[in-house]
């Protein structure tokens, strides 16, 4: 085998990260003072940190590579 056909197949194979799930998450809300993150589709009632009462912020998700 070729030094080609050996990067031709390390490129070919699919990525081994987990793909983002398809559940309709559209991001999480974020609690900048206690670094709580929950996703929106995880969220229940108000988007309030449950560690400081305090309204978390939304983060939309933007492609493959969030943290969301």
């Amino acid at each position: 085998m070729s030094i080609i056909d050996t990067v031709k197949e390390a490129l070919g194979s699919g990525p081994s990260a987990k793909s983002r799930p398809d559940d309709g998450s559209k991001g999480a809300y974020w609690c900048d003072d206690c670094d709580v993150r929950i996703r929106d589709v995880d969220l229940e009632g108000e988007a309030n940190c449950p560690e400081c009462g305090q309204e978390m912020r939304f983060e939309a998700a933007t492609g493959r590579s969030c943290a969301c």
